[in-house]
């Protein structure tokens, strides 16, 4: 069945669809901006701010927050229509920039970075969706090779940016550098997007929402607090660990029997989405961990500045863009599978090139090791992304598209809370045995040049080196993830983008549809 939904081609050469694609490129600009910008600043934000231990905290917080969000988000976005919760999340998230660039402690920063977080939930995931509703499989193969480049383009730019305003304006600055584009994105959709709605009563699963909520964050805590404070046997983390079983497992209860889940489980019956979800959750992990830990090896082993630190990182946003388009045409002319199965190879290469990363080599083996897996992260997430969309109708691509960045997010959250939780243990272990390293000091000395040159070179070059070598530990999580990744891609269905699968390419019925482009 051809697909007879108003796209491109109703949208002609209309002036209202052109400043529409602009503002959903300025927001996938924001989503990449603050990753790579924050990334870079971070380990520059510990030294001020202090507590090297709750590092991890800010990038999981954000995690968190914005990983439990996006299937609410999805589907309030089938129900609702996809303008009001982009439009809600956008302001979300720069309400909670502001607050995070005036924060005044490590704790302070994590709160905000929870709100930030609460808007992010909506801004990545809709706009994908907006770009399923607005073109065929085809066009989506190439258009999502441009929003790739534009990713890449702003990844490459954000770590530079980060580092420079870093170094010479003030960490500060990094998180109200999302405002312009944040502003001019909602500006464009407010005035340009428009959907017809048909208005019906819903019954939005807040208990499914709740429990999902609390399941993650009593995983997190685990995982960054209790088992390094209490042993990872202790009663404190058996309880906690315990609890956070049985929230999910009431969550999948709830979902079982909501008349309209948060989580619709019906969809993983679908194995497309279903290899999907399982290799995006290990390649979410793989990513976040590379972008939060390889600045730290930067600035924290090898003393560069935060600019430096950036530079790293940009060798990956580029080559994400070329993955992305080759991407698009590998979709279109050989299907799904190669696309995806060759860019977990990639993941692959890279992860084992990023072991050879010590105190001993250079920094380059870190942005060569990033270059290859940009690469396959391109490859592997256009692939999946748009396959996942083609497997579900209209009334379901909201939360279909979200469910895939969802699992995204959570591995991400959980992979680097893994990744702290194991750097934090071990660190502890290697400065205790460190001559002449003062009392209760911890690696934040390694960011903060003033109290680093008041130690004597021997002790500063002692605790480099347990921080390389913590930090190479922590890079086998990341090789770990990435062979799970392939595991899963080679399960993988073997379909054609040309190929009909069930509602893929169908418009939604009549008196289900409630919320389409005008």
């Amino acid at each position: 069945m051809k697909d007879t939904r108003p796209g491109p081609k109703a949208h002609g050469a209309d002036r209202s669809s052109f400043y529409v694609v602009a503002a959903l490129m300025l927001a996938v600009a924001l989503a990449a901006l603050d990753i790579s910008v924050v990334g870079t600043a971070m380990p520059t934000i510990a030294g001020k701010l202090g507590g090297l231990d709750l590092f991890s905290w800010v990038f999981s917080i954000y995690l968190l927050t914005s990983t439990v969000t996006v299937p609410v988000y999805g589907k309030l976005a089938d129900l609702y229509g996809r303008k009001p919760v982009i439009l809600f999340g956008a302001a979300v998230f720069l309400a909670g920039s502001v607050l995070s660039g005036a924060s005044q402690s490590m704790e302070m920063l994590i709160f905000f970075r929870a709100i930030q977080g609460l808007g992010a939930g909506a801004v990545l995931p809709i706009t994908i969706t907006i770009i399923g509703d607005l073109f065929s499989i085809e066009q989506r193969a190439k258009i999502q090779s441009l929003f790739g480049a534009v990713w890449g383009v702003t990844g490459v730019a954000g770590p530079a940016i980060g580092g420079l305003i870093t170094d010479n304006i003030g960490w500060r600055w990094v998180f109200l550098v999302n405002l312009p584009f944040g502003l001019a994105s909602i500006a464009l959709i407010w005035l340009f997007y428009h959907e017809r709605l048909a208005r019906r009563q819903h019954a939005l699963d807040y208990p499914g929402a709740l429990l999902l909520t609390g399941a993650v964050v009593a995983l997190l805590i685990v995982l960054l607090q209790t088992g390094q404070a209490y042993g990872w046997t202790g009663l404190e983390t058996l309880a906690l660990t315990a609890a956070a079983l049985a929230l999910f497992a009431a969550f999948i209860r709830v979902e079982l029997r909501a008349a309209e889940p948060v989580v619709p489980l019906s969809l993983f019956r679908n194995s497309v989405i279903l290899v999907s979800s399982l290799a995006i959750f290990v390649a979410g992990a793989l990513m976040f961990g590379i972008s939060s830990y390889v600045p730290l090896f930067e600035q924290g082993v090898f003393g560069g500045s935060a600019t430096r630190a950036g530079l790293v990182l940009a060798p990956m946003s580029v080559t994400w863009v070329a993955g992305s388009a080759i991407s698009g045409r590998t979709i279109v002319r050989l299907g799904f599978f190669p696309a995806a199965m060759t860019g977990g190879f990639f993941l692959l290469a890279g992860s084992a090139l990023l072991l050879a990363l010590t105190d001993a080599t250079s920094i380059a083996v870190a942005a060569v090791a990033g270059a290859i897996i940009g690469m396959g992260m391109g490859l592997t997430t256009n692939a999946t992304t748009i396959a996942v969309q083609t497997a579900v109708d209209w009334g379901q691509r909201g939360i279909a598209t979200a469910s895939t960045q969802f699992f995204r997010t959570i591995g991400g959250s959980i992979g680097v809370a893994i990744m702290g939780a194991l750097l934090n243990s071990r660190m502890a272990g290697r400065l205790a045995a460190i001559e002449g390293v003062p009392e209760g000091a911890n690696a934040d000395l390694l960011l903060n040049r003033s109290e680093r040159e008041a130690l004597p070179a021997a002790t500063v070059e002692a605790m480099r080196h347990a921080l390389a070598l913590s930090l190479h530990e922590m890079f086998f999580v990341v090789f770990a993830a990435a062979l799970l990744c392939v595991a899963a891609l080679i399960r993988f269905p073997r379909v054609r983008a040309t190929m009909e699968t069930p509602g893929g390419t169908a418009p939604a019925p009549a008196p289900r549809s409630l919320a389409e482009p005008e």
